[in-house]
């Protein structure tokens, strides 16, 4: 359950900072171009693991081991 909510809370955070950076150029009359930029720059991260995501699973270091054994005997 910690878990859940921590999660959940991570993401809002990270929802409501891109929204208040989006806010504050807006506010300062920054060119669209650069609010674009800063949006894109803010959503990148949450695409790039998205995309980890649903990715084969990591290899154990048992895994990692054995590899580096195995291509070291022969």
């Amino acid at each position: 359950m910690l878990n859940t909510m921590l999660r959940s809370w991570i993401v809002g955070a990270y929802l409501a900072s891109l929204a208040l950076m989006v806010a504050i150029s807006l506010a300062v009359e920054a060119n669209p171009s650069t609010t674009v930029f800063l949006f894109v720059l803010g959503v990148s991260p949450a695409i790039v693991i998205a995309v980890l995501a649903g990715g084969a699973p990591s290899p154990t270091p048992a895994e990692i081991l054995y590899r580096v054994r195995a291509r070291t005997d022969r």
